[in-house]
């Protein structure tokens, strides 16, 4: 009866502990799609949004790092062979950034399945830790956007 309390994504944290994400291995290791897609992985090629979403990444504790791990793939455990191996839908699906435009996608939303999160084309580094925070914080009380 205790258990009740908790929903799966917090007992999962409970029991598992929380990971050591590693930012660098997590960059390396995803794939940019939609308006975010790039053919070079240099920093310099990277759509603002990117570069936004990896300084507030690095910035959050790691209880809120695995929750973004969890809320875009469904779990906030990392492979133990790193983010090369990260399983989505049966297969290695590597993280994936996909940039949406904001007159289809007001918030950060989510594809476990394949490790995709769909970021909005925001103006502001402000207000995409606005909507991410508020997207994380509303999947893990049971509550999701479209």
């Amino acid at each position: 009866a205790l258990l009740t309390i908790f929903d799966y994504q917090e007992l999962e944290l409970l029991m598992c502990g929380l990971p050591n994400i590693d930012v660098d291995d997590w960059m390396e290791n995803t794939r940019y799609s939609g308006l975010y897609y790039r053919s070079s992985k240099e920093a310099q090629n990277m759509h603002p949004v990117c570069v936004w979403f990896w300084e507030l990444v690095r910035d959050m504790s790691e209880e809120r790092r695995a929750k973004l791990l969890q809320f875009v793939t469904g779990t906030s455990g990392v492979p133990s062979g790193g983010f090369s191996v990260l399983q989505g839908n049966g297969e290695i699906r590597l993280f994936q950034i996909h940039g949406v435009s904001m007159a289809g996608c007001m918030y950060p939303r989510a594809h476990t399945c394949f490790n995709r999160i769909d970021l909005p084309t925001y103006d502001s580094k402000s207000t995409l830790e606005e909507r991410l925070n508020i997207a994380i914080t509303m999947v893990s009380t049971g509550f999701d956007m479209e």
